[in-house]
């Protein structure tokens, strides 16, 4: 069943007397439980696409149904919704609060969500064990390291049971072995059923994903399928144990 159907997608910036199309007509369909990487130049269009795939931002023309809802004329409210229903979000630079516990950081989903304090605190807590850190839990982003922030957010993007992870550039920020652990963490959600869409210019971390998609000027180039992706590893893996 397609998660992702999306139609002829415009999007258009004016800049003073220019207009800019950041989106020339994209159409594309992405399965529950797959992993694609989505890979470009700046300017290309790519995260203009992860911010519409995420409810962000909408599209100027076209046709966008998320887990057969269309979203494309959606109010920010309903929008706002969906994104906390549906996706889980994972950033570059994290995006923790500074002087709040990582167990904090993990409910603030949950908080927008109107989940009462007990619940809130158990499901932080599960979601943080999910991604090995639940004895850090009281620990704040400045007593943890890159990789473990990011572990943070991952749990974070989990705590509401989305049905889909969306990660930009998510290992950005950190060095070659912690990106690999994370790429690992991630493969390892997919291999459990979830659908991770990510955007990345490292031809590295493209490699662990099934599915890699490939933009230029609003355009998409490519759509291939990787056949050895680090993620089939990971899974065999997972079955062995």
């Amino acid at each position: 069943m397609a998660l992702i159907e999306a139609r002829d997608l415009v999007k258009t910036y004016t800049m003073g007397q220019t207009t800019v199309h950041a989106l020339a007509g994209v159409s594309l369909d992405i399965a529950e439980g797959e992993f694609v990487a989505i890979m470009g130049a700046s300017g290309s269009g790519k995260s203009t696409l992860m911010n519409i795939l995420g409810c962000l931002d909408q599209p100027s023309a076209g046709h966008y149904r998320l887990a057969d809802e269309a979203v494309e004329t959606m109010a920010p409210d309903q929008l706002a919704s969906i994104r906390n229903r549906r996706i889980g979000f994972v950033f570059q630079q994290f995006n923790l609060l500074p002087r709040t516990s990582a167990l904090e950081n993990v409910e603030l989903p949950m908080v927008y969500a109107g989940i009462k304090t007990p619940q809130r605190r158990e499901r932080a807590m599960a979601a943080l064990q999910r991604v090995g850190l639940g004895e850090r839990h009281m620990h704040t982003p400045s007593e943890l390291s890159g990789g473990q922030q990011q572990r943070v957010a991952i749990a974070r993007a989990l705590v509401n049971d989305p049905q889909l992870i969306l990660a930009d550039e998510p290992t950005g920020a950190l060095d070659s072995k912690t990106s690999e652990d994370i790429m690992r963490l991630l493969s390892q959600l997919n291999a459990q059923g979830m659908t991770v869409v990510l955007v990345t210019h490292e031809s590295d971390i493209a490699q662990w994903a099934r599915r890699k998609l490939v933009f230029k000027d609003g355009l998409m180039v490519e759509d291939s399928i990787n056949p050895d992706p680090g993620c089939a590893q990971v899974l065999a893996e997972s079955s062995a144990l």
